[in-house]
């Protein structure tokens, strides 16, 4: 019995693992979060516009062409998602720090 309830435990470990959340550091969260970003982009899973790490999968864009795009979107870039708006009210030194942040992710 203790023998199939570790067996359990360890397989359940390891399915969370593979489920496991993108971790935002906190100062991109505040950032995400004060922008508005959060409310159509999610690192892992598609929300109103692709996720993150998606983005990322698609080109490995470079943090300057992501903060280009947060200004200036491209909506031929990502057919079947609603155009994104410019986000032009975002700080450019706020925007780098989201960009380099996106950037990172695989």
């Amino acid at each position: 019995m203790k023998k199939v309830l570790i067996t359990l435990l360890f397989l359940g470990g390891i399915s969370s693992l593979s489920h496991a959340q993108t971790r935002i550091p906190p100062n991109v969260q505040r950032l995400l979060q004060k922008n508005t970003c959060l409310a159509c982009h999610n690192p892992d899973k598609k929300l109103v516009g692709p996720a993150y790490k998606e983005v990322m999968k698609k080109k490995k864009y470079k943090p300057e062409q992501i903060v280009e795009l947060i200004y200036k979107p491209n909506p031929k870039n990502w057919p079947g998602y609603p155009p994104m708006a410019p986000m032009a009210q975002v700080p450019k030194n706020e925007a780098l720090i989201i960009a380099k942040w996106i950037a990172s992710l695989k």
